[in-house]
C-alpha cells in the first residue's frame, strides 16, 4: 500500500475524499487482495481512541470540504455514491470518533460474545399492499403479482397509467404499501414518480392520479425519498407528501422524509430542486406555518415542542440507505442502533448505559450479518463484547 493510498483512505474515512481521491481508491480495492488489505490497515491503525485528529490543517480540510460540496452540486448527489457505493459495497467500516492514523493500536480487551440461536438475518425486499377493498397481498423475493394497474416482481412494484377503478367517492382506487421491519421496498407510481420506503415505513396512494389536479400522496410514517415526476409531465400539477405533522410541496424535486412513529423529530432533506413545507401554524419559530428547502439543507420538526430547526447536511449521508451503505457522521451508538433495528427486525439491549452516547463514523454495507458488524464495532475497544439470544442483542 503506498502512502497515497493511505492519505486517501484517511480522507475516505472522514468524509473528505475528492471525487477524483475517490475514483482512484475505488480502482485500487477492485485489484486482488488490496480488499484484505484495506480491512487490515483500517483495524490496525483506526480504532485507537477517542480523541478526533485531523488527517490535515483546519484551513485545508475546510478548503477540500467546500469544493466537494460544490462538485456534488455540479454533478448532483448520484455521481458521490456511484463512487463511494463501489468502495463501500466492498468493505465494513465503523470506527470510533477518534481514530486516526499515527498512534499505536490499543491492544483490545475481548470477552467472547454469548450466542443463543441467532436468529437475526439482514433485511431484503419485502412489503404487504393492502388494495382499496381491504385484502392484501404479500410482496417478496420470488413472488409476482400482476393487477389491471400493476405489477410486480416481488422487489418493486410498478403503476400503470391504466384508467384507475372507482370509489364509492368516484375518486381513484387507494392502496397502501407497509414494509415491516427487516424489509425494504421500491415502487413506481403511475405518474412515474420513483419511491424508496426504508424499513418499518407505510405509503399510502391512488394507483392513478386525476389529471390536472393535485397528486397527493401519505407517507403515513417511516422513511422515503422520493425522485418526483416534474409537473411539467403531468399537465402542471403539483405533488404533495402528506404526514400527520407536515405536508411537503413539491414541482419536481428529490428529497428524503424521515418520520418514524415514537420518535419526537421529522427530518426533511433536500436533493434537489424546491419544496415547500408547511405544518402547524402555532410553531413558534414559524408563525406562518410554511417554510421553503434549499439543495442540502435538512428541516428537523419537533413533534413535541412544534420547534423547527433548518441546517445544512451532507445528503450523502442522509440518503446512502436507499444505495445499499448506512453511513453515520459522529452518530450516538444508540441512534445507530435504532437503524439497526428497524433493519435486522431485532431488539438492543445496552447493559452499560454509557455505551449509548458513545459516537462513530463510518458506513455499514447492508448485506452484512450482525455478527460482522458487532465484530467491527468490537475492534473499536469500546465495546467489550455482546450476547445475542434469539433476536436480541446485550452490548457490555
Amino acid at each position: 500500500m503506498t502512502s497515497q493510498i493511505r492519505q486517501i483512505i484517511v480522507k475516505y474515512l472522514n468524509q473528505a475524499a475528492s471525487f477524483q481521491e475517490l475514483d482512484e481508491l475505488t480502482h485500487w480495492i477492485k485489484a486482488p487482495g488490496h480488499t484484505e488489505e484495506f480491512q487490515s490497515f483500517v483495524r490496525t491503525h483506526y480504532a485507537i481512541d477517542h480523541i478526533m485528529k485531523d488527517f490535515d490543517t483546519e484551513q485545508e480540510k475546510t478548503k477540500l470540504l467546500i469544493n466537494i460540496r460544490e462538485a456534488e452540486r455540479q454533478n448532483k448527489v448520484r455521481r458521490l455514491w456511484t463512487n463511494a457505493t463501489a468502495v463501500a459495497a466492498s468493505i465494513l467500516v465503523i470506527v470510533s470518533l477518534g481514530l486516526y492514523i499515527g498512534q499505536k493500536a490499543k491492544a483490545p480487551i475481548y470477552t467472547p460474545p454469548v450466542i443463543v440461536d441467532n436468529t437475526i438475518r439482514p433485511g431484503t425486499d419485502k412489503a404487504t399492499l393492502t388494495l382499496e377493498d381491504g385484502s392484501t397481498v404479500i410482496l417478496e423475493k420470488g413472488t409476482n403479482y400482476q393487477s389491471a394497474n400493476a405489477r410486480s416482481n416481488g422487489e418493486e412494484i410498478v403503476y400503470g397509467s391504466n384508467p384507475a377503478p372507482k370509489t364509492k367517492n368516484d375518486g381513484p382506487a387507494t392502496n397502501t404499501l407497509t414494509v415491516p421491519r427487516g424489509g425494504q421496498f421500491f415502487l413506481t407510481l403511475a405518474d412515474g414518480t420513483k419511491v424508496w420506503l426504508n424499513s418499518e415505513s407505510q405509503l399510502k396512494y391512488p394507483v392513478a392520479f386525476k389529471n390536472g389536479e393535485p397528486r397527493v400522496i401519505e407517507l403515513v410514517y417511516g422513511e422515503g425519498y422520493f425522485d418526483v415526476s416534474p409537473s411539467s409531465e403531468n399537465e402542471g400539477s403539483q405533488f404533495q407528501v402528506h404526514n400527520k405533522y407536515q405536508t411537503v410541496q413539491v414541482l419536481g424535486t428529490e428529497f428524503n422524509i424521515k418520520a418514524y412513529t415514537g420518535e419526537t423529530h421529522i427530518y426533511t432533506t433536500l436533493v434537489e430542486g424546491k419544496v415547500a413545507l408547511s405544518y402547524d401554524r402555532n410553531t413558534p419559530a414559524s408563525p406562518a406555518g410554511r417554510q421553503n428547502l434549499l439543495p442540502d439543507q435538512q428541516l428537523q420538526y419537533n413533534v413535541q415542542d412544534k420547534t423547527i430547526s433548518l441546517s445544512k447536511v451532507n445528503v450523502s449521508d442522509v440518503i446512502s440507505w436507499k444505495e445499499g451503505v448506512f453511513s453515520f457522521d459522529y452518530t450516538p451508538l444508540e441512534d445507530i442502533m435504532k437503524v439497526l433495528e428497524r433493519w435486522y427486525d431485532m431488539q438492543v439491549v445496552f447493559e452499560n448505559d454509557t455505551l449509548r452516547k458513545e459516537r462513530f463514523i463510518g458506513s455499514i454495507n447492508k448485506k452484512y450479518t450482525i455478527e460482522e458488524v458487532l465484530s467491527a464495532l468490537m475492534e473499536t475497544n469500546i465495546i467489550q463484547t455482546y450476547e445475542i439470544h434469539q433476536n436480541t442483542i446485550v452490548l457490555k
